[in-house]
């Protein structure tokens, strides 16, 4: 669904991305790994034409992306859950909800995601009238996701969505992923909590230092020896 080939980007002289390849299967969520300082908010950037790649390509369904802008991405089916979240703060809830359908014009369409937004984020309707800056680090990452959604993604990138948020609150951000896939959303996630995103993706990528060094399942990242070690804290066995 999501094709990215040779991709490089880079800031200055510096190559953040080295030809990147790799592609997300429409249907499934396929995570990304890799150390910070890997490249994959560079990726994810790249994607959602935050940034500009220098060489490359991103395809959706065989229609290349590069060279659009954020607001064209957008309006092909490809959303961005930003790191840290990102919200407006000093909108309210429903005001944050309503500039994720900003390009649309569909104004009952609108309302009615609104409120399916706040039928999966029942926390969001509590919170409606509140500003989102004054929302837990939590509910501010399910208002982002929810933000997101409101532009009827096909592919939702998702960076980094349990960083700094407490154990209960990961698992339930995670259980909202899972859901959404079951209900039809490709996902992109990119994740430095392996153990979580174990247990929902049904393909991974590892990035080290701009480029992919490995491709598997979920069954073949967790027998490989070396992300064992590195991501899932295994340790050889003494003997």
């Amino acid at each position: 669904m999501l094709e990215i080939a040779d991709l490089v980007t880079a800031y200055g002289k510096i190559e953040a991305l080295k030809g990147v390849s790799l592609g997300v299967e429409q249907g499934r969520i396929t995570c990304l790994l890799g150390p910070n300082g890997a490249g994959k908010t560079t990726l994810m950037m790249s994607v959602a034409a935050i940034l500009k790649p220098r060489r490359g390509s991103i395809r959706l369904e065989g229609q290349e992306l590069v060279g659009l802008s954020p607001a064209k991405i957008v309006a092909k089916g490809v959303a961005l859950v930003p790191e840290n979240r990102l919200v407006f703060p000093q909108m309210s809830v429903r005001e944050n909800l309503h500039a994720g359908a900003y390009q649309r014009n569909d104004r009952a369409g609108i309302e009615a995601d609104v409120e399916r937004m706040y039928t999966r984020f029942p926390r969001l309707k509590e919170r409606r009238e509140q500003l989102a800056g004054t929302l837990s680090g939590g509910e501010q990452q399910m208002l982002a996701v929810a933000r997101a959604l409101m532009s009827r993604p096909r592919v939702l990138l998702m960076d980094e969505p349990s960083l700094g948020l407490a154990p209960m609150i990961v698992a339930e951000i995670y259980r909202i992923i899972a859901e959404l896939n079951r209900d039809g959303t490709t996902i992109f996630l990119v994740e430095q909590n392996a153990h979580m995103a174990l247990q929902v993706a049904h393909q991974f990528f590892l990035m080290e230092q701009g480029r992919i060094t490995f491709k598997g399942t979920p069954g073949q990242l967790a027998e490989d020896e070396v992300i064992q070690r590195a991501y899932l804290g295994a340790r050889r066995a003494a003997g």
